[in-house]
């Protein structure tokens, strides 16, 4: 599945630089110098990363077929693209848990139960954060709970199983009669 890591901006200063809106947590790894990275529109790429810096607010980055302003701002707006079927498994863990982590698509439908086995409902979405993701699951009831995504709340994620288990607070899901349901 190709994922959106980066949408180029407007060109910085003269040597072909642009600014980049980051859509990924690791753009120095993803943005590599070296790497070769698929576009969307795809007649646009694929564009070889020579430079990545960040200025302190922004990253910025040059790429080897933009090698002047002129063609650095042709490519704005331009999607910078990871395959993430070619990429190695990433494991087992949240985005919180340590370094592993794991694609919205691949948590989007799996089973929420409890470390006990009761069944909580379905997961629905993963929701960015500052501090850590949350685990957006609907309940049979139909509210949705937000679970931050840290491994002493999400112990286990079993995409395998298409399973994920959870060790949630008391009153964190409406049917304990709790307020923190959205």
């Amino acid at each position: 599945m190709l994922l959106t890591v980066a949408v180029i901006g407007a060109a910085h200063a003269l040597r072909g630089e642009v600014r980049l809106d980051i859509r990924t947590d690791d753009p120095q790894g993803r943005l590599a110098p070296g790497t070769v990275l698929p576009t969307d529109p795809v007649r646009v790429g694929p564009l070889t990363v020579t430079r990545l810096r960040r200025d302190g607010r922004r990253w910025l980055a040059a790429f080897e077929q933009a090698p002047d302003r002129t063609s650095a701002q042709a490519l704005r707006g331009v999607r910078l693209l990871v395959d993430t079927d070619q990429e190695p498994d990433r494991g087992q863990g949240g985005s919180g848990h340590s370094e592993e982590g794991w694609y919205r698509h691949q948590l989007v439908g799996l089973r929420a139960r409890r470390v006990d086995g009761t069944h909580l409902g379905e997961v629905v979405d993963l929701e960015r954060g500052v501090a850590q993701d949350r685990l957006v699951v609907r309940t049979p009831e139909g509210s949705q709970v937000s679970v931050p995504f840290v491994e002493a709340l999400v112990p286990v994620v079993d995409t395998a199983s298409a399973v994920v288990v959870l060790d949630p607070p008391g009153g964190l899901f409406p049917e304990e009669g709790g307020t923190e349901a959205q």
